[in-house]
């Protein structure tokens, strides 16, 4: 299983997009509310060089935004 960290804020839509794609195709993730945690903010920041949400890593692959096509090919899932 991949490893999967989900950078978030909670009003994103974009985010309970992604959120709801992992659970649907049963991928495990680890959530990262970047509102409320600075070392969290830190570290996507560090990662993405972007401010903009959802910032997703999979397996050290950085995806900016819930491109869905890209996560499902580096998951190995059809989109």
């Amino acid at each position: 299983m991949p490893n999967v960290t989900i950078y978030t804020t909670p009003t994103c839509v974009y985010c309970r997009s992604a959120k709801e794609f992992f659970e649907a195709n049963n991928v495990e993730f680890q959530e990262k509310n970047v509102a409320e945690d600075e070392e969290a903010r830190e570290e996507m920041v560090r990662k993405s060089e972007q401010m903009g949400v959802p910032v997703i890593d999979i397996d050290g692959t950085v995806v900016v935004g819930f491109d869905k096509e890209k996560v499902a090919e580096l998951l190995g899932l059809s989109a």
